[in-house]
C-alpha cells in the first residue's frame, strides 16, 4: 500500500490519473495529489533515473570534468548542461552513499586514521578519513582547520554512521587525535606510529587508501566549497567500495557471481549502482505555515 510522500500519512483516495497514464491519489490528511513515482527521489527532474544515475556513476567514478560527462552524454542524444551534472553529483552522490552503507560488510575493530590536506587557494583543507585493516573505508570529512574539535566531528560521525566501536586506533604523532580519541572512543586503544618503521603497526594501509583520493582531485579543479566537497567525497568513496568488493553485491544483484571476468566485474557495479539509485526515496518536506 502506497503512503503519502509528503505526509506519510495511510489515508488516501484515488483521483483519476496523470498525463502519463499512472495512477493519482489523493492524501485526505494533506490534501495533495501523488503518484507511485511521487515517493522516488527522482521525482520532478526531466531525465529518467537511469540517466542521471549514468552521469553521476561516471563523474563519481573516472577522472571526467562536469563538462566532459556533458559531452559523453550528447553523444547518446541527451542533452544537459555540465551545471546540471554537477547539481545531479551533489544531489544524489550522498544518497548513494547512504544507502550503500546498509549493504557494506562488517568493518574491522582496527581503524587506521589519518587526514590529508590540499590548498583551496591560499588556503588548506583537511580531509579526515579511516579505514580498517581489510582496507574498507570507514567513513571520510572535510574540515576547514586540523585541530581537536575536527577530529572530535569526524570520530562521532564515523560512529554513528557505522554503528561500530573500533577496539584499536591507529594514527600518526599528531597531537590533537590522543583528546580526540579520549572524548569520543574512550574505550579503544590509541596507538601512535608513523609510515616508516621497522617492526610494528605503521599507518601505510590508510596512506595508501589516500591515493586514489588525491589522483581523482588532481584530475579535477578541485573544490569549491566545503559542503560541495563534503558530499562529492561521500560519493565518490561509495563507487570506491562498489569497485573494491566493500559492498555485498549478492545482496542486491541475486545472480551475483564473485568468480565473474573483469568486464563483467565493471557491469556487475553498473547495475548494483542502479539497484541503489532505484530505492532512494523522496525526503517529505514539510509545509510551511503562512505569516511564518
Amino acid at each position: 500500500m502506497p503512503t503519502c510522500p509528503h505526509c506519510q500519512q495511510f489515508v488516501f483516495t484515488r483521483d483519476g490519473h496523470d498525463r502519463r497514464g499512472r495512477q493519482r491519489f489523493t492524501c485526505t490528511a494533506c490534501g495533495r495529489d501523488f503518484t507511485l513515482r511521487s515517493a522516488s527521489a527522482f521525482s520532478g527532474y526531466r531525465w529518467p533515473a537511469d540517466v542521471i544515475l549514468m552521469a553521476v556513476r561516471w563523474y563519481l567514478r573516472h577522472p571526467l570534468s562536469a563538462t566532459s560527462v556533458m559531452e559523453l552524454l550528447a553523444e547518446r542524444g541527451i542533452d544537459v548542461s555540465n551545471r546540471t551534472v554537477l547539481r545531479w553529483v551533489q544531489a544524489f552522490g550522498p544518497q548513494l552513499a547512504d544507502e550503500a552503507r546498509k549493504h557494506r560488510r562488517p568493518l574491522g575493530r582496527t581503524w587506521y586514521t589519518d587526514e590529508m590536506f590540499f590548498f583551496r587557494g591560499k588556503d588548506k583543507w583537511y580531509l579526515y578519513r579511516a579505514v580498517d585493516e581489510l582496507g574498507q573505508v570507514v567513513d571520510v570529512l572535510l574540515r576547514e582547520h586540523r585541530d581537536t574539535a575536527s577530529a572530535e566531528a569526524f570520530f562521532e560521525q564515523a560512529l554513528g554512521r557505522s554503528g561500530q566501536t573500533p577496539s584499536a586506533i591507529i594514527t600518526d604523532h599528531h597531537q590533537p587525535y590522543v583528546k580526540a580519541i579520549q572524548r569520543s572512543v574512550p574505550a579503544a586503544v590509541h596507538v601512535r606510529s608513523g609510515l616508516h618503521r621497522a617492526n610494528g603497526v605503521t599507518t601505510k594501509p590508510i596512506e595508501r587508501s589516500h591515493v586514489p583520493t588525491r589522483d581523482r582531485l588532481r584530475a579535477s579543479r578541485g573544490l569549491k566549497t566545503l559542503r560541495t566537497g563534503q558530499r562529492f567525497l561521500e560519493g565518490f568513496e561509495c563507487l570506491r567500495a562498489l569497485r573494491g568488493g566493500h559492498i555485498r553485491l549478492a545482496d542486491l544483484l541475486p545472480a551475483f557471481s564473485a568468480s565473474a571476468s573483469p568486464h563483467d566485474h565493471v557491469r556487475t557495479v553498473a547495475a548494483a549502482a542502479l539497484v541503489l539509485g532505484m530505492r532512494l526515496s523522496r525526503t517529505p518536506r514539510t509545509r510551511r505555515r503562512r505569516g511564518c
